[in-house]
């Protein structure tokens, strides 16, 4: 197993259907496609590990299948129809112990599937147009979901019967009208029982089921815009949430209040992931970046260009060839560079033009002849 107290590599699922995976420490990045003909069918959109010792990526993609990716053998090993493109796409994806798999789409069905078995073991209705689902780290059996008009719930597998926890709406604002619902994302926080949420009506609540208020025990507001991604970086007691205008920000969880704002971004953010020991977030999203942001002095540290939309990455402790990702399967490499050396490049070989003194046009000096006329015969009256 790598060393997970470093950052080695990151593995980013596009919009293309190319699997992509970036070497930080060796600046190389690794094209990772099954099919000889790329489609819209074939779009990434949930990543997860399938082990614990990080050697098999699962891939989940529009058209309800989950590949799965030996990191060892560099290429694609197994696919799996698990859910039909009407269902929506995957909005969450995870694997639990004794090679099973768990899903869930828009349409809010979570499934339960067994490596021996065709159809889902377990399946139980979420409600509709979920936009995520997330597993706890630390129990792996209870998962939440959430999205429009879809509040909050954490289900246990073990008993799927019904929702052990289901978040209630806030309060009627001011005029008595009631306030609208959009989960967006959602994390476990760690060390207790409280699960963490951003939504598309750019709030952040904190909701603990421990205690008898369903409603949020804190709630807080960044920017104008609606939140898209969270992610809890590892120094706890706080959240960084992003949204669909390129803003990045670190919330205090327990006051609700902005501790600082990471600049860089220009496209909405799709997708976080802090680091679980250093203080560092990877986010990506429309502008076809990866960056790496330093949570300590909000510094950009690492900014790779990816050619393609990218919906989702995942962070990995070993680097791609440290396992033996082979590069010639049907991984196509090519050396990356951080973008802003190449803007240096581009300026250091442009050759520099001097601007010549611009000649007057003919309309302007006609304009100027009634002018100096005028002048010459106000000298003549003084003289």
């Amino acid at each position: 197993m790598g060393d997970r107290s470093r950052l080695c590599s990151v593995w980013l699922g596009s919009e293309t259907g190319i699997l992509k995976g970036v070497s930080v420490s060796r600046k190389q990045a690794f094209n990772f496609c099954n099919t000889s003909h790329l489609s819209r069918d074939q779009e990434v959109r949930a990543l997860c590990w399938g082990d614990p010792a990080e050697s098999e990526l699962l891939v989940g993609s529009v058209d309800g299948t989950v590949k799965t990716f030996s990191l060892e053998k560099g290429a694609f090993t197994e696919t799996r129809r698990c859910g039909d493109p009407a269902d929506g796409c995957f909005t969450g994806l995870a694997a639990l112990g004794g090679s099973a798999l768990l899903t869930c789409g828009e349409c809010g069905t979570l499934r339960v599937w067994r490596e021996d078995s065709g159809e889902p073991v377990t399946e139980l209705d979420a409600g509709k147009n979920v936009c995520r689902m997330r597993q706890s780290p630390v129990h792996p059996h209870k998962v939440a979901t959430g999205g429009k008009e879809n509040g909050l719930k954490i289900w246990d597998l073990e008993r799927p019967e019904k929702p052990v926890f289901t978040a209630k709406n806030l309060r009627d604002d001011w005029l008595d009208l009631r306030r609208p619902q959009w989960v967006k994302d959602m994390a476990f926080i760690p060390d207790s029982d409280k699960v963490v949420t951003c939504t598309g009506y750019h709030q952040v609540h904190v909701f603990d089921p421990s205690s008898p208020q369903r409603r949020p025990v804190l709630e807080a507001e960044f920017g104008e815009y609606p939140l898209t991604a969270l992610s809890l970086p590892a120094a706890g007691n706080a959240v960084v949430v992003g949204n669909t205008h390129g803003q990045i920000a670190t919330l205090d969880l327990r006051k609700g209040l902005v501790r600082s704002c990471l600049k860089g971004l220009a496209g909405g953010v799709r997708w976080l992931q802090c680091h679980p020991s250093q203080p560092v977030v990877a986010s990506c999203g429309l502008d076809r970046f990866l960056r790496i942001h330093s949570l300590e002095d909000r510094k950009l540290q690492h900014r790779v260009y990816l050619k393609s939309r990218l919906n989702c990455l995942l962070l990995a402790s070993r680097d791609l060839e440290d396992g033996g990702a082979a590069t010639d399967g049907e991984g196509a490499t090519q050396e990356v560079k951080e973008e802003e050396e190449e803007e240096d490049e581009v300026w250091d070989a442009m050759e520099q033009v001097e601007e010549k003194p611009k000649r007057k046009t003919t309309e302007e000096e006609e304009e100027e002849e009634p002018e100096k006329k005028s002048k010459k015969k106000r000298k003549k009256g003084r003289d």
